[in-house]
């Protein structure tokens, strides 16, 4: 059934979900996993801390295979869907703008010798990482990768299904090496994360940032397989490489904030 004729059949664009257990088995497992955290932060075995996280992943997969399902098969994804799902990953991205908003204000407050605890920066004993080594490259090579994903993008409007798959291998090829050399930069750090606020700061904003990066490579993992099954003919059913592509640009332009502020500016 074409998307038109399955707009007539409902009568509207909009799309009426069915009933579904993954919003009660998410929220289950969110709690189980925060129980079981708290838990292990207290020298309590892990296995509760694992079994809700691993809740959450059946969560995440059984409830993004339906979405992919509604949009492929049920034809649910009318333009005014699309419009839905493209402002609520905008809200998700501005939301996670926030989350590092707070770093910075963090960092910030102590740069600029607000805090009354703080009277250099760095402060003394703190060597900081040469911004024009590791960091330097991470940062060529996040870059390049958003570059290997806009090919990509292209390749997929064409229609070139191997373009499209070869880019996209590249772009996460790139995110893996990233995120090795992160841990290598890390190995080689001078400051351990309990040695002052500065090292606080920094592991905290690049140590997420790390992990945006690994939660983007899983994402443009998943897009590589719909790649590969033939999921995107052009610009059908493209919201979900559409976000991936967002959320990878997103997580480009936080590091070259990072890089400027924890590398460059005190190195």
């Amino acid at each position: 059934m074409s998307e038109v004729q399955a707009n007539s059949a409902r009568k509207h664009p909009y799309h009426i979900v069915d009933p579904s257990p993954w919003p009660f088995l998410g929220s289950l497992g969110v709690l189980v996993l925060a129980v079981g955290a708290v838990q292990y932060f207290h020298d309590a075995p892990p296995w509760v801390m694992l079994a809700g996280f691993a809740l959450v992943l059946v969560t995440m997969f059984g409830w993004w295979r339906d979405v992919v399902k509604e949009g492929m098969e049920d034809k649910a994804h009318t333009a005014k869907v699309r419009l839905g799902l493209r402002m609520g990953m905008g809200m998700f991205i501005a939301s996670e703008v926030m989350f590092f908003v707070a770093f910075f204000w963090a960092y910030f407050n102590n740069a600029f010798l607000v805090s009354p605890g703080v009277t250099a920066w760095p402060p003394e004993g703190i060597e900081t990482l040469h911004a024009w080594g590791l960091p330097a490259i991470n940062t060529a090579i996040l870059l390049t990768s958003g570059v290997t994903l806009m090919f990509s993008a292209k390749a997929m409007k064409r229609g070139s299904q191997g373009g499209q798959l070869f880019w996209l291998g590249a772009t996460i090829g790139l995110g893996v090496i990233f995120l090795i050399l992160q841990m290598v930069e890390y190995g080689e750090a001078a400051f351990g994360f309990t040695e002052g606020i500065y090292p606080s700061v920094f592991y905290m904003a690049t140590g997420f940032h790390g992990f945006h990066v690994f939660v983007g490579v899983c994402f443009l993992a998943v897009m590589f397989a719909r790649a590969w099954n033939g999921h995107f003919v052009r610009e059908r059913h493209s919201i979900g490489y559409e976000a991936s592509e967002w959320y990878w640009h997103f997580v480009d332009v936080v590091w070259l904030f990072l890089f400027v502020v924890f590398y460059w500016w005190v190195g």
